[in-house]
């Protein structure tokens, strides 16, 4: 039993001997030593972007013999070179362009909306007047007028929710693109 007690303290002592005092480095001496590394140094490197790809440097290319033939670009490549040209000409996506997006339909849903209350003050006095004629001349006339009143109303419910729907369809569009939600007020 005292062997194994003389045992641990000789390696709890062994383990305290071993360790070497640790001294950590100031903050201040890491910076005059990264300053005194970065003097050595001649010249930074040269950072390469996406930009400097797209500069138009051909990369050197071994023989033709050397490597298999390239598959011809696709229509689809023309495409997407087609779409990538129309988002660069794209307008800025700014406060102005989502405002004035969101402003014109509002006006319109607000048009529709007007348009649509005077339609159905007409199709209400056009019931009235059907109503109250007697000559069947007369009432297939206003009958008539009224069926293209009722027709016309009818498209602009419809076009009132739809809308509706395109201005929800902003929001949206405009959550996901990251847009700050007081650009559409």
């Amino acid at each position: 039993m005292r062997l194994k007690g003389l045992a641990a303290l000789a390696a709890v002592a062994l383990l305290f001997a071993a360790a070497a005092p640790v001294f950590a480095q100031s903050l201040a001496d890491l910076a005059k030593r990264e300053e005194e590394r970065r003097k050595k140094i001649p010249e930074p490197a040269k950072v390469y972007t996406n930009k400097d790809l797209s500069a138009g440097q051909a990369p050197s290319t071994p023989p033709a013999s050397a490597t298999p033939a390239a598959p011809a670009a696709t229509p689809s490549d023309a495409a997407k070179d087609k779409e990538a040209a129309a988002k660069d000409k794209a307008p800025a996506r700014d406060q102005a362009y989502w405002a004035g997006r969101l402003k014109a339909l509002r006006d319109e849903l607000a048009r529709n909306d007007t348009f649509a209350e005077a339609m159905q003050t007409r199709l209400n006095s056009l019931q009235t007047d059907f109503v109250n004629r007697d000559d069947p001349a007369q009432r297939s006339v206003i009958e008539r007028n009224r069926q293209k009143v009722a027709s016309e109303l009818n498209r602009l419910k419809q076009s009132i929710i739809d809308g509706k729907k395109a201005i929800a369809d902003l929001e949206e569009e405009a959550r996901r693109a990251g847009v700050p939600p007081g650009w559409l007020r």
